[in-house]
């Protein structure tokens, strides 16, 4: 059996990533995360570090998003060397609005990686909205 490239190996990690999101399935979410991971979010706070910490963003996604979960690769594009890798992508999520509506939300999405032994691990996360 053919050994996947870093390109797939990183493309199921993050697929992976946001089908534990979908699920709310928090410990799927933080696995592959770096203990030290440095994350800038839409949402305050604007820097979490730590996985402690960015475990804690999590909480205020999930009582802003629906039941049902909005979390949406559109487009990824994936770079790799040896052992570091960034990933860039835009994504739409939805939540509940101040009046109860559906707000839909697209934002833009890069990650960093580094590969220890022969895992990739995030250790960067940013996310972001277009400027208004």
């Amino acid at each position: 059996m053919e050994t996947p490239t870093n390109e797939e190996q990183i493309k199921r990690l993050i697929e992976n990533w946001t089908k534990a999101v979908r699920e709310r399935d928090i410990k799927e979410i933080l696995a592959n995360h770096s203990q030290d991971i440095v994350m800038y979010d839409v949402p305050p706070p604007f820097q979490s570090v730590g996985i402690e910490a960015y475990r804690k963003t999590w909480d205020l996604f999930f009582s802003w998003s629906r039941d049902i979960v909005v979390f949406d690769i559109k487009e990824m594009q994936i770079i790799t060397g040896d052992d570091v890798a960034f990933c860039f992508a835009s994504m739409q999520c939805e939540g509940i609005d101040k009046n109860g509506e559906i707000e839909p939300l697209d934002f833009r999405l890069t990650i960093g990686l580094k590969k220890i032994g022969a895992q990739w691990i995030i250790v960067h996360e940013h996310h972001s909205l277009p400027a208004i």
